[in-house]
């Protein structure tokens, strides 16, 4: 098959969306979108060549309605589906339905998605294709007496993680065999509440590691490409909040063997599309599989910065069915990309989320500065969906060369109506650990406390909406920088310190 899509629904919202919506203009295909009832004025439906309500706003009675969204792109006369990512992107029966209705899947073959979707199923078949993966279980453990058995085995502390899941759900650390029977009790029912499947298995707990992972395209005529790494090691409670490309523990020789790998895991599975191979690095840089995830990632940018592939067009063309038009050797590295996620969360509550309306709402510019956001103006942040609304990247010649772009990107922020995650992405600009490349997964447990970040006045948050009114007719704006307190706080300023007076400094 070598046909061309000439309309898509983005079956997704937000931010992710409208980057669909982008590359499907620039190809010259037609666009559809999805909404529930609030979203009716957000970005990725104005964008949009048409849009249909597909129900109220909890996403079970709407984003994640197979039935309505596969009727809606058979009646807009769609040639396909691209999910985006979360939602239904890594649903094996909805990738199945999309193709049994006739339509094309902007993603994996289902059978893909089922057999490294489950974590028991894609740890034995690396095993069986050599790919290293971390020491524990091939399959989910049956019993309290199991899992203490096993554990011993392989050694304290151990992880336990849900089979058929991820993002932290279902997953403990246990370095006490007496806490162990508690904790399988409630990882697995933390399992079922958030996959409807209980089944837990066991690894090695991984000391001190970082987490890279490779991104892999593939296509239908059997070439598997990786395009480097990315570092996602800034995780909160195993939620990646800043990533980065490339890794600056990753050499060229390190980084060929991991492509070699992940390649290797994509063609194990047979599989088709983009998708991410994730692994975990310990401190003798010995590199462990620990999942694919077969699909988009959201950190998808700082890869397309420093290689220059677009990576959704690349999905496009791979579900036309044409080859890749690169070889491996054709990929390079240039340069260094950062990511950071902006989140509607009250950081110093404890990364409380946070919902209201975005009153004011003028994100960065400038060279080497991309923001991917999918809200204006005038947009709600609900309780019903993700709270990350934006994402900040940033291109540098080097890494400190994107830090620092980075550090003054976040400064330009303005945003009023949600606290936001910005100060603390700031505060990780900052850090002298981050910045000397010398951080793991514990990064934010480690260094960390909301106590390091001082609230900003009223008067302060009135002093920046006016600063940049200001500013954009010309009337003057200056910058004043605020450090933080604490004993391992870097010296990082507020984003929110802005004095200005009017007619003020030039």
């Amino acid at each position: 098959m070598n046909t061309p899509i000439r309309s898509l629904l983005i079956a997704n919202r937000g931010e992710i969306a409208v980057r669909i919506l982008r590359a499907c203009k620039e190809l010259g295909i037609r666009t559809v979108a999805v909404y529930s009832e609030p979203d009716v004025n957000a970005p990725h439906v104005l964008h949009a060549d048409e849009a249909y309500c597909i129900g109220p706003a909890p996403s079970r009675e709407s984003y994640l309605r197979m039935d309505a969204i596969i009727e809606t792109a058979i009646t807009a006369g769609c040639d396909a589906i691209h999910p985006g990512y979360g939602f239904l992107s890594e649903n094996a029966s909805f990738a199945r339905a999309v193709e049994e209705a006739g339509l094309r899947f902007i993603g994996p073959p289902a059978s893909a998605i089922e057999i490294m979707g489950d974590k028991t199923s894609a740890r034995t078949l690396m095993i069986q294709r050599g790919v290293p993966v971390v020491p524990g279980t091939e399959s989910a453990v049956t019993s309290v007496e199991d899992a203490q058995r096993i554990a011993l085995e392989v050694g304290y502390p151990v992880l336990l993680k849900a089979a058929a899941g991820g993002g932290g759900k279902g997953m403990r650390v246990v370095d006490d065999p007496a806490n162990l029977a508690k904790s399988l009790e409630s990882a697995q029912n933390e399992a079922r509440s958030a996959f409807g499947d209980d089944r837990v298995y066991i690894e090695k707990f991984v000391l001190q590691p970082r987490h890279i992972e490779i991104q892999v395209l593939s296509d239908a005529h059997g070439h598997h490409l990786y395009l480097g790494e990315r570092e996602c090691s800034i995780q909160r409670r195993h939620q990646k909040v800043v990533e980065e490309a490339p890794s600056v523990i990753v050499d060229a020789e390190l980084r060929a063997r991991m492509g070699q790998a992940a390649t290797e895991a994509a063609a194990a599975c047979g599989y088709v599309n983009a998708g991410t191979i994730e692994f975990l690095v310990d401190s003798d840089r010995n590199f462990y599989f620990l999942e694919m995830n077969t699909r988009l990632q959201v950190e998808h940018p700082v890869t397309e910065m420093v290689t220059g592939i677009d990576l959704v067009k690349m999905q496009i063309l791979i579900a036309e069915g044409k080859p890749l038009p690169f070889s491996q050797d054709d990929i390079r590295i240039n340069g260094h990309a950062i990511e950071c996620r902006i989140c509607a969360e009250d950081v110093r509550s404890n990364f409380l989320p946070d919902t209201g309306v975005l009153s004011h709402y003028r994100p960065p510019q400038g060279f080497g500065v991309r923001d991917d956001s999918g809200v204006a103006e005038g947009s709600e942040i609900s309780i019903h969906y993700d709270p990350m609304f934006a994402k900040l990247v940033v291109w540098g010649m080097d890494r400190e060369d994107a830090i620092g772009k980075m550090r003054r990107a976040l400064d330009e922020y303005v945003i009023d109506g949600v606290e936001t995650t910005i100060p603390f992405c700031r505060y990780v600009m900052d850090h002298p650990k981050f910045n000397d490349g010398d951080f793991q997964i514990d990064f934010v447990q480690k260094y960390f406390r909301p106590e390091y970040l001082r609230r900003p006045t009223d008067d302060e948050q009135i002093a920046a909406v006016l600063a940049a009114v200001f500013a954009e007719e010309g009337k003057g704006t200056v910058v004043d920088k605020q450090q933080t307190d604490g004993d391992d706080a870097p010296q990082s300023c507020s984003p929110w310190k802005l004095r200005h007076r009017y007619g003020g400094e030039r």
